[in-house]
């Protein structure tokens, strides 16, 4: 897996890596499909019925190890979340509509 480059001249972003991000993208609703076997006390069920990875009070997935800011779970996450490419098209999104969100709060 390669790692995304930027171009500083152009004014792109700092290269995308999990370590240099506070791990939005565990912030996000995770939906369970068949297949996805977490343990059992990281699923909750959404408004509709639906499993889901469940939250903390903090709003972080259940699974995440807030001193490492990693998964605890990480060989059984769920599919979702393997196909969530750090560097990819929905984590720039996510990334870009998290700053957005911190710059409108300062």
């Amino acid at each position: 897996m390669s790692t995304p480059t930027t171009d500083a001249a152009a004014g792109q972003s700092p290269a995308v890596t999990c370590s240099n991000c506070p791990a939005i993208c565990c912030q996000l609703k995770v939906i369970l499909i068949a297949g996805d076997d977490p343990p059992q006390h990281f699923i909750d069920l959404d408004e509709d019925g639906q499993e889901i990875m469940g939250k903390g009070d903090d709003g972080w997935c259940a699974a995440l190890d807030r001193d490492a800011m990693r998964c605890s779970i990480y060989e059984r996450r769920p599919f979702v979340c393997r196909e969530f490419a750090m560097g990819g098209g929905d984590c720039i999104d996510e990334r870009e509509k998290w700053r957005r969100i911190a710059v409108s709060l300062r």
